[in-house]
């Protein structure tokens, strides 16, 4: 069992520590952050989610039993009239990948923007090489909308991103037939 908590200052070595490359930090971030990962950009990244609580909310996912540190995952461009966001910043510790916790973490996420924050409509981008994320992200209910092509470069290439969705009614449907399937 997992459990998000929020993420604090506490957590930014740990990050840092996750952040082990240039293409590492842009699949995780996009160009939201720079290689290498360091406390200043945290800072600033941590502040702008403690003054607009409302907009973007940041969690340390941890270890029910331990509150181990297994990842990190952030909800991010809430807004609340259109009750819409975006799933964002999602990565696993590196000794924790391959065991399903970014399906679990995911999944608490949607309860949380669909159940506590009233949302509609959560996506999110992903690139397109990212197979095991597309994979996990299907399985728990998003849909493919589109590609973006060539959105980011790197190196001398350019990444296309696959766009996803998840719609409220979708997040019911999925929901009851997982608490179906564990009666």
């Amino acid at each position: 069992m997992i459990d998000l908590r929020p993420f604090t200052r506490d957590d930014f070595d740990r990050l840092i520590g996750w952040a082990v490359s240039p293409e590492l930090v842009v699949q995780w971030a996009g160009f939201g952050f720079t290689y290498p990962l360091d406390h200043a950009q945290l800072h600033t990244y941590i502040r702008y989610a403690e003054d607009g609580p409302d907009s973007r909310v940041i969690w340390t996912v941890v270890e029910s039993d331990t509150g181990e540190a297994v990842g990190h995952i952030e909800l991010d461009r809430i807004h609340a009239g259109a009750r819409r966001a975006r799933l964002s910043r999602v990565i696993v510790a590196p000794e924790c990948r391959g065991q399903g916790i970014a399906g679990k973490m995911t999944l608490l996420v949607l309860q949380h923007g669909f159940d506590v924050l009233g949302l509609h409509r959560i996506d999110l981008g992903v690139f397109d090489f990212n197979a095991t994320a597309i994979r996990c992200y299907e399985a728990c209910g998003f849909v493919r909308e589109g590609l973006e092509r060539d959105s980011i470069r790197m190196g001398d290439g350019y990444w296309s991103a696959v766009q996803m969705s998840i719609l409220e009614h979708e997040w019911r449907a999925l929901a009851g037939s997982r608490r179906e399937g564990s009666g």
